[in-house]
């Protein structure tokens, strides 16, 4: 087999119809292994499928250059191995250096070291002099401590030098868990991993330090994760489109929904992007419940969205009541007024599928348990890392750790706003989201992202379904606007993304 004629390969996992975006932790990726391993798929031959797809991406991305591999002592150095041959054997000049002895490896490793028929030198800074791209194949998602002697010498030098990285499964010294470094960590352009992404390839900073993300398919049947207990998914709308809402031939506007927007006094702006947000995504009506003073700034400033004054708690209470109201938002631009906990209150005890963003969440610092108790399974709180930390501030880990544990301790779907927002539900289920692009860092996208969820869920979407729906729009909303963007922007590209996802 030759290298240099290789195409891209479209028949990889993520092309096939079905294929769910699973997130395995290294722990399951281990067990996968096993399980194909049991299933009658040698353990060499999943090594040498790794390899190949690892030369096969330098291949695809790289002119003919020198190659210096970086082998570990472990399976990721018998990666490296196999990488290495097909790509002396493609007329690619390759140099070999391995930390420790080669005597010493054992298993699928050593097999495949065996194979290898050119030099094995020692692993030193020393050879990465003439190097026209490295690959690192030093240590695989399983690593638990620090880098440090030698290899933490190779890596530095590494990060400090003009050579491009492949990296194999992960960048050496990334926790392939959370994607957290353990410490010095390889920088690498792009790196391959296998049969299912791990947490830590899209969980910043690992995404970074991961560059481009090549997946494949080295013979795993997809079977084996009905026996891994994974809960963790990569946002993609694979998992939500059979639950989303569209539009029914026979259908009117009272059955697609009445959401409720409860507005502020002084920050008139952050529930009209709420109430507009709610109608792009389909709820059929939307009103805004206005402060009274405030009731002539959002009369005038909206049209498709009705307006109605309250003043009390109890008149809060009177709009929940009325007919067709399925869903509510409340927070963006509340204030932090005495009366605002009352507000929050008076929602919930509606019992309705509710998005609390912002304002609703911190005006509960001084006692979360009061907010805790009286939510439920169809509410979504929407907090950025600040009010994330005023509502939960005991839990601690990484993000995914400190989003699950938050989902279960309120018993409501939790939506852990950044570059790579964390959607939790109470049990145990997880989402990272990769689509959201920088542009998104402007004031009142978290707005227009609770209009979203909360017009999806009055449409009957399930409170996770749609906090992931709402977050993947959202970022596709502004990778198709593009530089520029500010919130006011938001709802009106969802259309066009509406039409391409139909």
């Amino acid at each position: 087999m030759t290298l240099s004629s290789v195409r891209v390969d479209r028949s990889s996992p993520v092309h096939r119809p079905g294929w769910k975006p699973f997130l395995l932790t290294p722990d399951q990726m281990a067990c996968a292994d096993q399980r194909a391993i049991q299933g009658g798929v040698p353990g060499t031959q999943l090594m040498e499928a790794a390899g190949l797809a690892v030369a096969r991406a330098i291949v695809q991305r790289h002119p003919v250059c020198r190659v210096v591999v970086l082998c570990g002592p472990g399976n990721n150095g018998g990666d490296g191995f196999v990488a290495a041959r097909h790509l002396k054997a493609a007329g690619w000049p390759v140099r070999v250096a391995l930390l420790g002895s080669p005597q010493a490896l054992v298993g699928d490793a050593a097999h495949h070291a065996r194979l290898w028929s050119g030099q094995v030198e020692p692993l030193t800074p020393a050879v990465l002099h003439d190097a026209g791209l490295v690959v690192d194949a030093l240590f695989g998602a399983g690593l638990s401590r620090p880098l440090d002697g030698i290899a933490l010498q190779v890596v530095q030098a590494l990060n400090a030098g003009p050579w491009p990285v492949c990296a194999i499964d992960v960048p050496s010294g990334l926790d392939g868990a959370n994607g957290q470094p353990l410490g010095e960590t390889v920088q690498a352009d792009f790196t391959v991993t296998f049969f299912r992404k791990k947490p830590g390839h899209v969980l910043m900073p690992g995404r970074l330090l991961c560059g481009e993300l090549v997946l494949s398919d080295i013979g795993i049947a997809s079977s084996v994760l009905d026996t891994l207990g994974v809960q963790c998914l990569e946002n993609d709308p694979v998992n939500w489109l059979h639950a989303f809402p569209w539009p029914r031939l026979q259908g009117h506007k009272y059955h697609r929904g009445h959401t409720l927007v409860v507005g502020g006094e002084l920050l008139t702006g952050a529930s009209r992007l709420s109430a507009l947000a709610c109608a792009r995504v389909g709820s059929g009506l939307v009103t805004l419940a206005a402060p009274q003073l405030a009731w002539p700034v959002y009369a005038s400033a909206l049209t498709s969205i009705m307006v109605q004054p309250f003043g009390q708690p109890e008149d809060l209470v009177s709009l929940l009541a009325q007919a067709h109201r399925n869903a509510v938002v409340i927070g963006p631009g509340l204030g932090a007024g005495s009366t605002v906990p009352a507000y929050v209150q008076a929602v919930l005890q509606a019992r309705l599928p509710t998005v609390l963003d912002a304002d609703a969440l911190s005006v509960f610092q001084p006692d979360p348990a009061c907010l805790f108790e009286n939510l439920h399974a169809s509410c979504v709180l929407t907090p950025h890392e600040g009010e994330f930390a005023r509502l939960f501030p005991g839990l601690s880990g990484s993000r995914l750790e400190r989003a699950r544990q938050a989902a279960q301790l309120s018993g409501a779907v939790v939506v852990l706003k950044g570059p790579d927002t964390v959607i939790a539900a109470p049990d145990g289920w997880l989402s990272i989201n990769t689509n959201a692009p920088p542009d998104l860092a402007t004031g009142g996208s978290g707005d227009v992202l609770a209009g979203f969820i909360a017009g999806l869920m009055a449409q009957g979407m399930p409170a996770f379904q749609a906090a992931c729906a709402g977050v993947w729009l959202q970022g596709e909303c502004a990778r198709a606007f593009g530089p520029g963007l500010i919130a006011d922007d938001l709802p009106g590209m969802l259309p066009g993304v509406l039409k391409s996802l139909r």
